[in-house]
Order: structure tokens, then C-alpha cells, then sequence
């Protein structure tokens, strides 16, 4: 018989347990806090605002779509080659221009331009866009997406600090900008 404030052998493996249980729980904790505390702990990195030289205007000739690429703005230098992303340049005519991303709206595979035809098409489901970027036919729905540019100092510059999306223009479609939900 044990004594009542005598450490059994029961009572100590209890208490190893719930100590070990108790670290494994930590362990398993700090992950999760870290996620869930990520957007007020971490900082914005500057390359999100940033404005990104796709080269010189005399690099786009008037009339045609030129393949151009540019430096993720936020890759980490183990990122190597992929944070190399292309994207197609086309010179309407003076400085005014249309920078397409490479990713098909339908599923992302990337697009190829055929001059012969003047169509941007994608190998992937047969999708086809028009060299305006806007829908010809296939499975996307709607037609490429546009990068924000402008020239400054003899150079194309745009805004691709963020992958461009639907979002303002369906905003637009279905009247969210009237303060009306879209069901209305």
C-alpha cells in the first residue's frame, strides 16, 4: 500500500502523459496561431504597388503582339526561373497598348499567338481570343486578362503586382457598383 502524497507509479506516468501531450499540443499549435494571426503580423511587401519595365517602346512595333516578360515583383530568390513571367504586348498604335496575361480566362494554360490568323489560342480546350483579347470562341467565357500600363520616360511599364481577375468588370456587369445585391 502507497501512501496518499506518496508519487505512485500510475500517478507519474499520468502526469508524463498529459506533460507530453501537452508539448505535442503546442507543437501542433503554433502553425495554426501563426496562420490565423499572418494578415496583422505581416507586412506588405513594396513590390505589390510597384510599376514593372516590360523595355523600351521601340522593343513593340505598331500593329503587332509581341511576347515580353517581366520579374515577379514579390518572388523570393529561391524562386530561380519561375518568377519569370511572360506575358503577350500588343501596340495599338502610338502609346497606347494592350498587355495580355499569358493564362487562358478559361483554365490558365497559357496562350500562344499566331500572327498568320490573328488569334490568340489555347491548346488546351481549343479556346480562341481575338487580338483585341476579347472572346472568339471555345470554352472561356470571357477574353483574356489585361495588365494596367503606361509609357513612362520611353518605356512600357505595367502594374503586375497582382494577377489581373474578373472581378471589376463583373462588378460592372451585374450592377454591384448601384448598391443593389445582384439578385435584386
Amino acid at each position: 500500500m502507497s501512501l496518499p502524497d506518496e508519487l505512485s507509479r500510475r500517478r507519474m506516468l499520468m502526469k508524463l502523459g498529459i506533460l507530453f501531450n501537452g508539448a505535442v499540443g503546442v507543437v501542433l499549435g503554433v502553425p495554426i496561431v501563426r496562420y490565423l494571426l499572418s494578415p496583422v503580423i505581416r507586412e506588405r511587401r513594396p513590390g505589390y504597388e510597384s510599376w514593372l519595365s516590360l523595355g523600351p517602346l521601340g522593343q513593340f512595333p505598331e500593329g503587332e503582339t509581341r511576347l515580353a516578360s517581366y520579374r515577379n515583383p514579390v518572388a523570393n530568390p529561391s524562386d530561380g526561373e519561375t518568377a519569370n513571367i511572360p506575358c503577350w504586348v500588343r501596340r495599338v498604335a502610338g502609346d497606347k497598348f494592350q498587355v495580355f496575361a499569358i493564362n487562358c480566362a478559361h483554365l490558365g494554360c497559357p496562350v500562344r499567338w499566331f500572327p498568320q490568323s490573328g488569334l490568340f489560342m489555347c491548346p488546351c480546350h481549343g479556346g480562341a481570343y481575338y487580338a483585341d483579347g476579347s472572346r472568339a470562341s471555345g470554352p472561356p467565357e470571357r477574353g483574356l486578362f489585361e495588365y494596367p500600363f503606361k509609357v513612362d520616360q520611353g518605356r512600357l511599364l505595367i502594374d503586375a503586382g497582382q494577377m489581373p481577375t474578373t472581378g471589376a468588370p463583373t462588378a460592372k456587369l451585374i450592377n454591384i457598383s448601384a448598391g443593389r445585391p445582384p439578385c435584386a
